[in-house]
């Protein structure tokens, strides 16, 4: 209508994911593997990681017990990390979280 302007939606963070992918959880890599986040990662935030892996057909959970595929640490790791540890799960950082999703 004339006089009326709307305000332009806010562009999307570095390194977000469109909110078609970040919805997608179809096949791909990840797909029926179980992810913890733990620490600070040194490029993304725990969203963008959370939406990475969702994307590419993974799930994201809390806790790390023996259903727990990977444990994605970042810097100052805690009881999580110590946890994934004692119960063999596999520990990795953001540079592989990424190569994996990108080997989709």
């Amino acid at each position: 209508a004339a006089g009326v302007s709307w305000p332009r939606a806010p562009e999307p963070a570095t390194g977000a994911l469109p909110a078609a992918a970040a919805g997608s959880t179809q096949g791909g890599k990840l797909a029926g593997r179980t992810f913890v986040l733990t620490g600070t990662l040194p490029t993304m935030t725990r969203d963008q990681a959370e939406n990475l892996i969702r994307a590419h057909g993974g799930n994201v959970t809390g806790s790390v017990s023996r259903k727990t595929d990977f444990v994605v640490a970042g810097e100052a790791a805690g009881s999580k990390l110590e946890k994934a540890l004692a119960l063999g799960v596999t520990v990795i950082d953001e540079a592989a979280l990424r190569e994996m999703a990108a080997d989709d």
